[in-house]
């Protein structure tokens, strides 16, 4: 028992009760193997549910229910606006492109060429969606069962379900077009690199993309071209000391956030009660080794980690092996986990 408690040798029962009433009302976060800062965690959460029910109160009594072109020009105008501004200096919206060809390039290039095409693709399809919501708005277009669709849920704050359909990310629909548009022109600059043999070279985010689980895969496919071997016969590993030795192609990657406890680099450690509830971790090498080959830790001194899209921990875009000194029991315990960081 983590308190020291001396029992009262007689019967009355008072006495039991004032042991029990002199009891600290919080327990040590240790006692549950939780880390000591989980308070922020905590807070943290509760003050998104706050936030989420703030909206719910919000909402206009007849959102989406039936048009009204007041509230919704009232409720909707910040959306409407802000994806103009997102827009401004921006050719997205009006760039012309044409589907990808099959040819005979490395899986990583027609991997960032696919993802380019579908990004803008998905911007102009938002846009015309916006722009026919922005038409009804002002009275030069009719009222479509699609719009009424959209103007429902974009009024009751929920990101409509014909965006979430083509790529899963914030619920609220500001932060789902400000991701959308961030990653949207950071995709350009990878096609730029990738065209120009200089990808690998560059430390990369992989938060900057639409689906970093399929470039993950296109450099297996490209390691397992280069050492013409199948893609069962590799393993994905990744290193915070430098180089992997093993790997014939690698890629350096920034922007993963810790969540449970903290990472120095050379292995897993305790959170302190004032250490932040998210940890940036230092930039690391990832790769596809053949599975006969030793990675750069040992499969003891190592707990592999899941790798999320977001802090909501909904779906994985790997896992990966995280040095922690022994003992996995304890890291998996305090809820340790790493995600992409929010763009």
């Amino acid at each position: 028992f983590p308190y020291s408690i001396s029992l009262p040798n007689s019967c009355n029962i008072l006495d039991y009760r004032h042991v029990i009433e002199s009891l600290p009302e919080d327990d040590k976060p240790d006692f549950f193997g939780l880390p000591a800062n989980i308070a922020r965690s905590s807070q943290r959460m509760i003050s998104s549910l706050v936030i989420s029910q703030l909206r719910i109160l919000s909402r206009s009594v007849t959102a989406g229910c039936k048009f009204d072109r007041e509230i919704w020009s009232n409720e909707l105008s910040p959306v409407l606006n802000l994806w103009k501004k997102l827009n401004q200096n921006s050719n997205l919206i009006h760039q012309k492109v044409s589907s990808p060809s099959e040819r005979q390039g490395s899986p990583i290039l027609s991997f960032v060429i696919l993802e380019q095409f579908n990004a803008i693709r998905f911007i102009q399809s938002i846009h015309q969606s916006l722009a026919a919501l922005s038409k009804v708005i002002r009275g030069t277009s009719l009222l479509s069962s699609e719009v009424q669709k959209l103007a429902s849920a974009l009024l009751n704050q929920k990101c409509p379900l014909t965006w979430q359909s083509k790529w899963e990310g914030p619920e609220d629909p500001l932060q789902y077009l400000r991701a959308v548009v961030a990653r949207a022109h950071a995709i350009q600059n990878w096609v730029s690199k990738a065209e120009n043999q200089t990808l690998l070279l560059d430390t990369l985010d992989l938060s900057e993309l639409f689906h970093p689980d399929t470039f993950l895969n296109a450099l297996r496919q490209e390691t397992a071209r280069v050492m013409t071997c199948s893609v069962d016969s590799l393993k994905f590993t990744a290193s915070w000391k430098g180089q992997i030795r093993e790997a014939k192609l690698q890629v350096q990657i920034s922007g993963l956030q810790l969540e449970g406890c903290s990472f120095d680099g050379n292995r897993l450690s305790e959170n302190q009660h004032n250490s932040p509830s998210v940890s940036t971790v230092l930039p690391c090498y990832m790769a596809w080794i053949p599975q006969n080959t030793c990675g750069p830790y040992s499969p003891e001194e190592c707990i592999s980690l899941p790798v999320y899209t977001s802090a909501e921990r909904d779906c994985v875009v790997t896992n990966i092996d995280v040095p922690c000194g022994g003992n996995q029991d304890q890291w998996i315990q305090c809820g340790a986990a790493l995600f992409l960081k929010n763009q």
